[in-house]
């Protein structure tokens, strides 16, 4: 990758923090409503998004794992898709219990995570890496203004998502009370997907 030597993994995390809130107020534009403004919101999320794959390519290419780095990109990511479905909720486009499904197994299998690290990090399983990207496409589906008559895709994609929340959620439970938990390289990227 020719990135320039002075962008790092990390500053690419914190400017993804630092425009999450951007995305929200567009989102809120014009009262939440206006489809240019759904539009503009959900770039600007997919670009978030984008760079949570950039940094942990150029962290692996640099060899730059940062035990800062492994903190902040589970935070951010959190913080982006907590963000979004926090203002859809407001805005009365997506239901109150989905977001509070989502964000109290994220926030619960982070808490878990950090209580058992002295036993190793839980490395993330495919189950965890599906369940990342259909949270985050079935969160774009809400924040983009779709037609009534694409509903039921929206809803049943976010449904399927919700249930590989759980099911994962479930997963890294037992794993993290197992006698022998299993252990993972320092892998910049393996604590996110859990």
């Amino acid at each position: 990758m020719n990135i320039p030597k002075f962008v790092t993994p990390n500053l690419i995390t914190l400017l993804r923090v630092a425009f999450v809130p951007v995305g929200a107020f567009t989102l809120f534009k014009n009262g939440g409503e206006d489809p240019m403004w759904q539009y503009i919101s959900w770039t600007i999320f997919f670009i978030l998004g984008l760079s949570d794959i950039l940094d942990g390519k150029l962290a692996r290419s640099r060899g730059a794992v940062t035990e800062l780095g492994k903190f902040l990109d589970p935070v951010a990511d959190k913080f982006m898709l907590g963000t979004a479905m926090i203002s859809l909720s407001i805005l009365e486009r997506m239901p109150w219990w989905i977001t509070a499904v989502i964000l109290t197994r994220e926030i619960a299998i982070t808490i878990l995570r950090i209580a058992v690290l002295k036993r190793g990090v839980i490395p993330a399983n495919k189950g965890g890496k599906i369940k990342a990207m259909m949270q985050s496409f079935g969160v774009g589906f809400y924040v983009l203004p779709l037609s009534p008559s694409l509903f039921w895709f929206r809803d049943g994609f976010m449904y399927i998502a919700i249930i590989l929340t759980i099911l994962t959620g479930l997963y890294y439970v037992k794993s993290a009370f197992s006698p022998n938990p299993p252990q993972t390289p320092n892998d910049p990227k393996s604590p996110d997907s859990h």
